[in-house]
């Protein structure tokens, strides 16, 4: 999968939810690993805010990000119509110290994206692969979110309140080509005894029917929601039953519960990198959404690649008999057993280190340990694999080492160890020349690192 962007810019207007103020909010094409950035037009320097989990500020009503007292809030639902769409990169401009509230949905950005088109960019799409379960919990709240590993993205959510009116509620998303008509429309929901503590506060300046599924699940006077409503300066509604009193009835039966997902969505955009994987949420609210965004972002940090998925049940993309009639190696100087992943600018090999390993004889007799410079030089038959690649009858040509930079030994590598090569090229190939970065995996871990360059010669 390619990186995505728009194709056009497009603009959207509203108000605040908060502060009431009327916004406009810009969205616009980016460049290859650009991610989600914010940009704050109306201050005199105009600052960038990168919207990652990293710099969430507050997630009491809404997800705030900020950068030296720079803040922007209410940003998740236009980051779930970024995730949604599928879009990589994005540079968001806006006039205001928040995004604005629209219907209280994702509908209105989706819908623009659609019309404004998305396009393909050269760079591939980085996944982040989840491999091991992953929990957070608040004991305080009763909130939970358990992640599985999965081959695709989905999403389980359920929602309780104590309430006669919204009380248990589920919504999933089994694919996110579904989010436009299954979630995308759904609103942020406030209950009536929830409102007047929000005024007093300044939270919802901005609020009102239109933008909100508002529940009244608790009976009042008709002088209460009158005072209410005029501290929200909204025309008054006269309501006889408990239930949703919205001029807009529900676009779904379980829209809060749909929004809830939504909201997911726009809080793990802040990852910085799609996800595989199958997220089951129980009570889910902005602030656990950020833990899990945190932690997965605490994980990426501490690795700077993700190991490559290896399913030995797969059948390789280049068996051992091909590897030979494309490299002159042989034993004991074939350092690649298959290659189970390539594309255009990267490259997955494996190699199986055996106690039989002719060099384990002498390094060392009493501690066998795989040479680092067969290490080195596995990466290097890898990579020779992948600029092979770039030319038509790779038969015909060999690849040699011009130099090598930036080499770690992390860890061991011994006898009975599975060795995962991920390389990839660090610019374009130019003159026959390849600068390569590749990584050695063992499970999850690094254990050897290097930059290269090698050449490309036609055989004689």
């Amino acid at each position: 999968m390619k990186q995505q962007t728009l194709q056009n810019s497009f603009s959207l207007t509203g108000k605040g939810l908060h502060t009431g103020m009327d916004i406009t909010i810009t969205f616009l094409p980016a460049p290859e690993n650009h991610g989600y950035k914010i940009q704050r037009i109306d201050l005199p320097e105009q600052p960038v805010i990168e919207a990652v989990a990293d710099q969430v500020s507050e997630t009491q009503r809404g997800t705030v990000v900020g950068k030296n007292e720079v803040v922007v809030s209410t940003i998740e639902h236009a980051m779930a119509a970024l995730y949604g769409a599928g879009i990589d990169n994005c540079l968001i401009q806006v006039n205001a110290p928040e995004f604005p509230i629209l219907d209280g949905s994702a509908q209105y950005y989706t819908d623009a994206i659609e019309k404004a088109g998305i396009v393909e960019q050269e760079a591939e799409r980085d996944y982040y692969i989840i491999k091991d379960k992953i929990e957070v919990k608040d004991e305080n709240t009763g909130s939970s979110i358990l992640v599985l590993p999965d081959d695709h993205f989905s999403v389980n959510v359920l929602i309780n309140f104590d309430s006669p009116v919204l009380n248990n509620q589920y919504a999933c998303l089994e694919d996110l080509e579904q989010f436009k008509d299954e979630i995308s429309a759904s609103r942020t929901f406030v209950f009536v005894r929830e409102i007047e503590p929000l005024v007093k506060h300044n939270l919802i300046k901005g609020g009102d029917l239109d933008n909100a599924i508002v529940i009244y699940d608790k009976k009042t006077s008709q002088e209460e929601l009158d005072r209410l409503a005029d501290l929200m300066n909204v025309p008054h509604k006269h309501v006889d039953e408990l239930g949703y009193i919205n001029n807009k009835p529900l676009v779904f039966d379980n829209e809060p519960a749909r929004h809830k997902l939504l909201d997911i969505l726009g809080d793990i955009a802040l990852i910085g990198k799609p996800i595989k994987g199958r997220i089951i949420a129980t009570r889910p609210g902005h602030k656990i959404n950020n833990q899990l965004a945190r932690s997965i972002r605490k994980e990426m940090k501490r690795q700077e690649i993700q190991a490559p998925s290896y399913d030995p049940n797969k059948e390789p993309i280049m068996d051992v008999n091909r590897i030979k009639q494309l490299l002159p190696h042989r034993y004991p100087m074939l350092l690649v057993d298959k290659i189970i992943e390539i594309g255009k600018n990267h490259i997955v090999g494996i190699k199986n280190f055996t106690s039989n390993e002719p060099f384990f004889q002498g390094h060392f007799p009493q501690e066998p340990v795989t040479p680092g410079v067969l290490l080195i030089e596995a990466m290097a038959q890898t990579g020779g694999l992948l600029v092979l690649n770039t030319v038509e009858d790779p038969e015909k040509y060999s690849t040699y080492f011009l130099k090598i930079d930036n080499v770690k030994f992390r860890q061991k590598v011994v006898p009975g160890d599975t060795v995962i090569f991920h390389i990839s090229f660090m610019t374009e190939l130019r003159r026959g020349c390849a600068y390569m970065k590749g990584y050695a995996f063992v499970g999850n871990k690094i254990t050897t690192e290097a930059e290269f360059m090698a050449q490309i010669i036609k055989n004689k």
